[in-house]
């Protein structure tokens, strides 16, 4: 018999977390979170995600075995501000047997029908900059610190349930010596002159931070036309601040300003880390930190995790700049392969920046959607 129990507890919290680590556990393909973190993104003291979210975690158990785990969402600027009335759903895992999905997923049913909300979304995190989406191609691509991985049978039980695909993303990756700089170099030197702009580069997280700020304020500008995007507040700029720009090398952000000092346009690239991650395990200590040290001075292969340009630049060639900046600085580490985060596939501007790489899409993923 299926029993469903709501996480509340930091043992409880726990056990969510670990469940994937049982599910996946032999798969190579399967990235795991560190757990200090993911409780750390579940506590509601903590994260400021929560000041605009409520979100509910369910485990879903036969017996005493867990076979599967869901959060219960709703982002309410997104409701309140954008008038959506949806509830999202997001770190989903199960097993195969479609009675546990349907157990979970009437947790988020019971949510969002409590607070009259009309449509349920789903996989997807509080905010634009969780994960988001359910693998759909690309099972044996070794997954990133910043996708969910799941099992093909995941979306087949979405859609035997009736759910619809309400977004697509794909992601793509491309070998370094695909890039060729006679394709940005002369509109690199061209847009340089003719709008007054100059590139920035760092060498230290010290140099970066005082430029944070206005890296998600444009943030926030350049993304305000997609679909479901919700402004990140003052308190989730300073809580990622903390959080992820000292994870991050500083010679992979990019910022691109103008002749008065405002950025223009930013981009922020990330060493792999899933390969260390799988070696952690979960954990920092004891060892799990030294992995991540040397992935971050050593590894290879680069995710482009965000980039951005004001609305005011966009369609004239900014990314140039930015494109030639790490041309220069991937030439030097020796980086070899370079990785896209997820992207909706029908955002062809983004995908325009890259063609000249000759990218290859090698997953895809979707969200879900049905009516409640």
């Amino acid at each position: 018999m299926i029993t469903i129990k709501e996480a509340t507890t930091k043992n409880e919290l726990t056990d969510y977390i670990k469940f994937p680590f049982s599910l996946y556990k032999d798969n190579e393909f399967w990235v795991p979170p560190i757990i200090a973190d993911e409780l750390e993104s579940f506590d509601k003291t903590k994260n400021p995600a929560f000041e605009n979210a409520e979100a509910y975690f369910y485990i879903a158990y036969n017996g005493r075995d867990i076979v599967g785990r869901i959060a219960a969402i709703i982002n309410w600027s997104e409701v309140n501000n954008q008038q959506k009335k949806k509830v999202r759903f997001g770190w989903f895992d199960v097993i195969d047997d479609i009675e546990v999905t349907k157990a979970l997923l009437e947790k988020v049913y019971e949510l969002g029908r409590k607070n009259n909300l009309e449509h349920v979304e789903g996989p997807m995190g509080f905010s634009n900059l969780d994960k988001v989406g359910v693998l759909t191609e690309g099972f044996d691509q070794l997954g990133t610190m910043i996708t969910w991985y799941n099992h093909p049978y995941y979306a087949n039980h979405f859609e035997q349930l009736g759910y619809v695909t309400e977004k697509e993303y794909i992601e793509s990756k491309f070998p370094f010596e695909n890039v060729k700089p006679e394709f940005f170099e002369k509109a690199n030197d061209l847009v340089k002159r003719r709008y007054q702009l100059s590139p920035l580069n760092f060498k230290t997280t010290k140099e970066v931070m005082p430029h944070v700020d206005k890296m998600f304020d444009l943030f926030n500008e350049s993304y305000a036309s997609l679909s479901s995007f919700v402004a990140i507040s003052d308190t989730q700029k300073e809580y990622f601040k903390k959080k992820y720009i000292s994870l991050i090398n500083p010679e992979y952000i990019k910022f691109v300003e103008d002749k008065d000092h405002n950025i223009v346009a930013f981009s922020i690239v990330m060493p792999s880390f899933s390969k260390a991650l799988q070696k952690a395990k979960g954990k920092l200590f004891p060892f799990g930190f030294i992995h991540l040290l040397k992935a971050k001075k050593q590894s290879k292969d680069m995710i482009f995790y965000l980039i951005g340009v004001h609305p005011d630049f966009q369609n004239k060639a900014v990314t140039a700049i930015i494109f030639n900046e790490y041309y220069n600085t991937f030439t030097e580490k020796g980086v070899i392969n370079c990785f896209r985060t997820p992207e909706l596939a029908d955002n062809i501007a983004v995908h325009n920046l890259w063609k000249h790489f000759k990218p290859e899409v090698h997953c895809r993923r979707k969200t879900f959607r049905i009516e409640l």
